[in-house]
């Protein structure tokens, strides 16, 4: 996949170019995205991939528009955003009979993000996904609850935020101020002595997990994963498309919409969506108990 040739993200003044030459590429039909990805699957066809990709990069650049308020360019987000899609297109099953644009999505996201909270190098974010999600949707809230954005906040707008959020107003309050500060160089002094001055790098701390505990912890989600996806597995056809535009998806499918592509009630299609939840969470806690996961 890395061997793939694609349109080059130019410097943020040539994007109008790199955005023309994308959408030139056509949109896939089911179908044929169907046949492309069982080529590249089982054959390992290169020009496959290539063409599932290219038909995508229209996406990347959508999602990557989104993130455009965190002070990085835009060429770089899509550039991130283009290695997540490539992810995707690597571990895409077309046998679960969904678009790839809907498996994409999930790795796009997470490709843009990761590389904003790394470029954030003054920002110290906890550890706890609450303020990973505070930190992506602060400004968004305050454009909701019209509040300046780049101002200190008031203890009422802090209140409404955090109810609004489900943090607590300490969270926001400190999430607001590294958004405003400035990312700094972390070669700056600390201080106006110019001998045996500090730098600001000087003065970080390490607060991650040594590498004993995160190699564990990805290896007990690797696990996990594998579990939930092979429960999702053994659902009927219809309760686990149910199951995965709902329980899977960043923006879940409605339940009218659902009941509108199989002719049933909203009722029905939530109950139908209960029972599937019933029963991954069954074969969840079965399989994990018998591996000694929990």
């Amino acid at each position: 996949m890395t061997a793939l040739t694609l349109p080059v993200v130019p410097l943020e003044g040539g994007l109008a170019r790199y955005f023309r030459e994308i959408w030139s590429f056509p949109i896939l039909e089911k179908e044929e995205e169907q046949m492309l990805a069982l080529r590249w699957r089982d054959k390992g066809d290169a020009s496959a991939a290539h063409m599932l990709v290219t038909s995508h990069l229209r996406l990347v650049a959508k999602l990557a528009m989104k993130y455009r308020g965190y002070g990085l360019p835009l060429a770089d987000l899509v550039s991130e955003g283009n290695i997540g899609l490539m992810k995707a297109v690597r571990k895409f099953d077309p046998d679960l009979g969904f678009r790839l644009s809907t498996y994409a999505m999930w790795w796009i996201k997470a490709a843009i993000t990761e590389y904003i909270l790394k470029s954030w190098s003054m920002v110290k974010l906890g550890t706890v996904a609450s303020q990973k999600k505070l930190f992506f949707s602060l400004r968004k809230l305050k454009s909701r609850l019209n509040i300046l954005d780049g101002s200190e906040l008031t203890p009422d707008q802090a209140k409404r935020i955090s109810k609004a959020a489900g943090v607590s107003t300490d969270e926001v309050v400190n999430m607001n101020r590294r958004l405003a500060a400035r990312d700094l160089s972390l070669n700056a002094p600390m201080s106006s002595d110019e001998d045996g001055g500090i730098e600001f790098q000087d003065a970080l701390i390490d607060e991650r997990a040594n590498p004993e505990r995160m190699v564990a912890e990805r290896e007990e989600f690797g696990h996990r994963s594998a579990l939930l996806r092979d429960a999702v597995q053994t659902l009927p056809e219809r309760e686990r498309r149910i199951f995965t535009e709902r329980q899977l998806q960043d923006d879940p499918v409605t339940l009218e919409e659902l009941g509108q592509a199989y002719g049933i009630s909203r009722e029905r299609v939530r109950q139908l969506e209960a029972r599937a939840l019933d029963k991954v969470q069954a074969a969840v806690k079965k399989a994990a108990a018998e591996a000694r996961l929990i």
